[in-house]
């Protein structure tokens, strides 16, 4: 595994892989990688002969209240992870690289729509990041593939729909969400949770897994639905950010027509944020 920070030595080995017209696939990531990380990673080797993994810590995806300083760093442990499953090249760009002119001064990317909405509503800005900063790896590591995990599915679908409308070429792949035994996402911000709130966290989980039950049995009062899980969510011990129902597709509300749904939910346990989602098909 060749360990790059230098773009133009990206580049570089970009170009010697494309004359002899390797299949590359690219994992975004922030680092601190869990098996949900790992999993993405073994599913790249799948699909292409080379794997490029970044690890960047995104300073334009993080609000101001958020958790950029305490975000975790587990650079040897990901290194030897990443070494082990067979990755070709890990990137670990600097911020002064990325963000040559600084933050204020930086172009974006924004997908209008789907980044105002849901996880949007609550952290503005953020998706904002998340285009930014996987554009511009997109346009330095030039896969023909990139894989992201289903555990943040609005990203995902903000993902999807800037490689449409920006014509890039490239394929997204989705990959299900990795869960520890009792249901809870995996996800780095979980390393934050206490004893007690680690216990509490599989309860969102499970009630939208519930919530996903009673619409397959063909309960369809959604916004009554949303209201009676908010208040279980906070009767488990958890501040309700938002549950929804949306459509799969677009994240609207679901018409009659939609048969493809998605339940979203997300609600803090301290200062921690934990977000989940299941898909139903109706």
């Amino acid at each position: 595994m060749q360990i790059v920070s230098d773009i133009k030595q990206l580049r570089e080995l970009r170009r010697e892989w494309q004359s002899g017209k390797e299949l590359i696939a690219f994992v975004p990531t922030m680092g601190n990688l869990h098996d949900g990380h790992l999993k993405l990673v073994k599913e790249a080797k799948k699909h292409a002969s080379k794997v490029v993994v970044s690890i960047f810590v995104n300073p334009l995806q993080f609000g101001p209240d958020e958790d950029l300083d305490a975000y975790p760093r587990t650079m040897e442990q990901d290194k030897a992870s990443l070494q082990a499953l067979g990755v070709d090249i890990l990137f670990m760009p600097k911020v002064d690289d990325i963000y040559s002119r600084g933050l204020e001064q930086q172009t974006f990317v924004e997908v209008p729509g789907l980044s105002y909405m849901i996880c949007g509503a609550s952290r503005p800005g953020h998706f904002r990041g998340v285009a930014t900063i996987v554009c511009k790896l997109f346009n330095m590591v030039q896969p023909n593939m990139a894989f992201f995990g289903q555990k943040d599915f609005q990203q995902l679908q903000v993902i999807k729909a800037m490689v449409t409308d920006l014509s890039m070429n490239l394929t997204i792949h989705g990959v299900p969400t990795e869960r520890e035994p009792d249901g809870l996402a995996m996800s780095s911000r979980n390393n934050y949770l206490n004893t007690e709130q680690r216990e509490i966290a599989p309860g969102l989980y499970q009630l939208i897994s519930s919530m996903a039950q009673q619409i397959k049995e063909g309960r369809r009062d959604f916004s009554v639905m949303i209201s009676e899980n908010k208040l279980k969510l906070a009767t488990l011990g958890f501040k309700p950010d938002y549950i929804d129902v949306r459509s799969a597709s677009s994240l609207l509300q679901p018409s009659h027509e939609d048969t493809e749904l998605v339940i979203l939910g997300a609600g803090f346990l301290g200062k921690t944020r934990i977000i989940d989602n299941i898909q139903v098909s109706i």
